[in-house]
């Protein structure tokens, strides 16, 4: 029964980190759509703040997890950057906006997140 029991706190505990992970998506979403309302942002510094919004989701959710995980945290960090690309792939192919992307950039948003929660996961 213990086992179970912390098998499930594991689950809940990468779950509560992956949301975390995806709230700092949001507020960072907003910062930026706050900037692009006062200022007229270009299309490259639009695509870099996006960018720097998945590095700092994906460090803080492997960085949360790395201090919830006893060992090989950085295996944990990159789980959860794995984690935060395949729900953000999940959520663009529910709403019909990866059509667009080419797989070079999503092969580029993919090793971004997978590196930026093993960083985490290391730095934890």
């Amino acid at each position: 029964m213990d086992k179970v029991l912390h098998r499930n706190s594991k689950v809940v505990v990468i779950l509560r980190d992956l949301l975390v992970s995806y709230m700092v998506t949001g507020i960072l979403l907003l910062l930026l759509a706050f900037l692009m309302l006062k200022t007229d942002l270009s299309g490259g510094i639009l695509n870099g703040g996006i960018l720097v919004t998945y590095v700092l989701s994906s460090f803080a959710g492997g960085f949360l997890l790395g201090k919830s995980a006893e060992q090989k945290r950085f295996l944990w960090g990159l789980g959860m950057g794995a984690l935060y690309f395949i729900m953000l792939m999940l959520i663009s192919v529910l709403t019909n906006s990866v059509m667009g992307m080419e797989a070079s950039r999503v092969i580029t948003v993919m090793v971004i997140c997978l590196f930026s929660g093993m960083l985490g996961g290391m730095i934890s």
